[in-house]
């Protein structure tokens, strides 16, 4: 057989001889033991394979054919036996034989990118999911301090921190640092804070965050400032304000202000102190003890320069009515205040030191203004003291803190210049801003109503303060209101108030020296309400018999309110008036004098000629006043001298 037939029939072999070994027939693998040992062949399983196959296709004839018999017939008993090989027997694979039971190299290729690709997406999503976390991580790395020990030999001030957490780096460097400085003075100390714990932390930062160097000390420098700040606190603690000579208290019996001596201060010195505790600091002296400095500070005047000093500084008068009950409430709100002593820096409350007004305190029902309305208030007339006492305030220089205008005009003051209180309500109140306590002298007399203030001058000499209220401009009355009256005739009316204009008032403070007006600022603005006039009139068809209007009850109100209010068609006022004089009573008595007995008509008509006349007294009559209200004249300069109208 030639060389090429035997190649053919060889391939024909390898076919057959693999469909042979996925039989697992061990009839086929007998014949292939009787092939082998025919031809002879001792080598191994790809050489007997190669011969058993040449030979059984020697010649396409039977042999061929029963070969394939007999691979048909092992397919069949394989599968009725259940029998199945997955792959060919390691030991019948020779060289030819691994190439062709070797891997499939292609799909190898694919599922290994496929790997690759699945590792890269799990990858991926894990570093994903741990991104958010990632920043919050490095934020923490950044704020916490490393806790880990140095390896590195590390010293601050030969402290040896090798080793050492940062706690216990620390702890060593405040164990031989500790801190426990001091001010003492006599018996009294004060311990200084910490001003070196920041510093040592700032240390510790560096050295566990960064390269550590070998050697360190602790910096004290730029401490000025905080050690400036605990001097500062100590002279807080132990200074004491020097007294002047000034007065003490008020002796009801004499009628005089008591003079009470100087008094000297303590003064911790700021400046020394600061530089010893930097110098504590420098040489490292943390547990010092500094012996503060305070030295005495005498007052400006002792008690007999005083003496020669006080004056009264501030006064103000003005006029009341003659209505007796009204009078008695200002007498009384006059003696509450008479006599206080505030000292620098207090705060005046004019509802405070009066107090509430009551029957029981001998107060009366007077005409007064709640919510706008005429009311019969127990106290009513008081608002005249507190706006005496803001004009003399103003006179002394001193600071009004709390003031108030009335709802309508006042008379007895220049609109603009007056001051409201009620309690509960509104309030006047000053403070002494003076450099000594101040004495309040208030009393009424003859229906007059006076307020001085007696202290050192707090204004320089030749200065003075006053109160300059200027009308801007006018409202029109309110619509009028109807009062029946069954004595009129039918259909018939009667005025029975004229009502007034409201207006709009611009205040300033004027500052003088020897007489020149240096300024004139505005202090503030007002604006008051207008009175509703008022009219009587019948419309019930009848005329009832009996009273007439002079007997009108109404009008002992109205002649009361003269010392509250002005109708606007007859107050005439100059706008430079700064005295209460000009306004001493209402001008709509004219007004009230058909509606009021004849005793009122007198008594109305007199108070209208005293506001007529600057400086003048109203007559005495029905005031109810008694000797005695009046200060004393001669008080050997202890107390002002309060004139009847000293501020006329």
């Amino acid at each position: 057989m030639n060389q090429y037939e035997n190649g053919r029939n060889s391939g024909t072999g390898r076919s057959r001889a693999r469909s042979t070994s996925y039989s697992g027939s061990g009839r086929s693998t007998s014949a292939g033991r009787q092939t082998r040992t025919a031809a002879g062949s001792g080598k191994g399983s790809a050489s007997s394979s190669r011969s058993t196959s040449t030979r059984s296709t020697a010649g396409r004839g039977s042999s061929g054919s029963s070969v394939r018999r007999t691979s048909g017939n092992s397919r069949s008993a394989s599968s009725r036996s259940g029998y199945y090989y997955n792959e060919a027997r390691p030991s019948s694979s020779g060289r030819h034989g691994g190439r062709r039971g070797g891997p499939d190299f292609g799909k190898l290729a694919i599922g290994g990118v496929i790997l690759i690709l699945a590792i890269f997406c799990v990858t991926f999503l894990i570093k994903k999911a741990a991104g958010s976390g990632k920043a919050d991580t490095e934020q923490e790395t950044e704020i916490t301090v490393p806790e880990t020990e140095l390896e590195k030999e590390v010293t601050v001030d030969g402290i040896n921190i090798t080793g050492m957490s940062r706690d216990e780096a620390k702890a060593a460097i405040l164990k031989d640092f500790p801190w426990g400085m001091k001010v003492t003075w006599q018996d009294q100390s004060y311990d200084v804070n910490d001003l070196m714990a920041e510093k040592v932390d700032s240390l510790l930062q560096e050295i566990y965050t960064g390269e550590p160097k070998e050697s360190y000390t602790l910096d004290t420098a730029g401490l000025e400032d905080a050690a400036a700040k605990e001097a500062e606190t100590v002279a807080g603690l132990w200074n004491k304000k020097a007294k002047n000579g000034s007065i003490s208290e008020y002796d009801a019996s004499s009628d005089k202000f008591l003079f009470k001596g100087a008094e000297n201060g303590l003064a911790v010195d700021q400046e020394k102190l600061k530089t010893d505790i930097i110098a504590a600091l420098s040489r490292k002296d943390f547990t010092a003890t500094i012996a503060a400095t305070v030295n005495e500070v005498e007052p400006e005047f002792s008690e007999a320069a005083a003496r020669e000093k006080y004056k009264t500084i501030g006064t103000f008068t003005t006029n009341t009515t003659s209505n007796q009950k009204r009078n008695t409430n200002v007498k009384l709100a006059a003696k509450a205040i008479n006599g206080i002593v505030l000292q620098p820096g207090e705060e005046f409350s004019f509802n405070n030191r009066v107090g509430e007004r009551t029957e029981a305190k001998g107060y009366q029902a007077a005409a007064a203004y709640n919510n706008g309305e005429v009311v019969q208030e127990i106290g009513g007339g008081v608002c005249q003291v507190s706006s005496t006492m803001y004009n003399a305030v103003v006179k002394a220089g001193l600071k009004t803190t709390m003031r108030r205008s009335h709802t309508f005009e006042p008379s007895y003051v220049t609109p603009g210049t007056d001051a409201t209180v009620s309690w509960g309500g509104p309030d006047y109140k000053f403070v002494n801003n003076s450099s000594a306590a101040i004495g309040i002298r208030a009393s009424y007399y003859n229906q007059t109503c006076t307020v001085s203030i007696y202290g050192i001058p707090v204004l320089e000499d030749g200065v003075t303060h006053s109160l300059k209220s200027t009308k801007l401009s006018e409202t029109d009355p309110p619509a009028p209101t109807y009062e029946e009256d069954p004595t009129l005739a039918p259909g018939a009316e009667k005025v029975k108030s004229n009502g007034s204009k409201g207006s709009k008032w611009e205040t300033r403070l004027i500052v003088a020296k020897n007489g020149e007006v240096v300024s004139q600022d505005v202090d503030h603005n007002v604006t008051y309400k207008g009175h509703t006039p008022v009219i009587l009139r019948n419309s019930t068809g009848t005329t009832a018999a009996g009273t007439t209007m002079e007997g009108d009850s109404s009008a002992a109100s109205s002649a009361e309110l003269t010392g509250e209010t002005t109708v606007a068609e007859n107050h005439k006022t100059s706008e430079s008036a700064t005295t209460a004089a000009s306004h001493g009573a209402a001008a709509d008595k004219t007004t009230a004098a058909d509606k009021i007995t004849a005793a009122e008509t007198t008594a109305a008509a007199a108070t209208t000629a005293a506001s007529q006349q600057p400086g003048s007294h109203p007559t005495a009559a029905g005031s109810g006043n008694s000797s005695g209200n009046a200060p004393t004249a001669a008080d050997s300069g202890n107390a002002p001298t309060i004139a009847p109208n000293p501020g006329a």
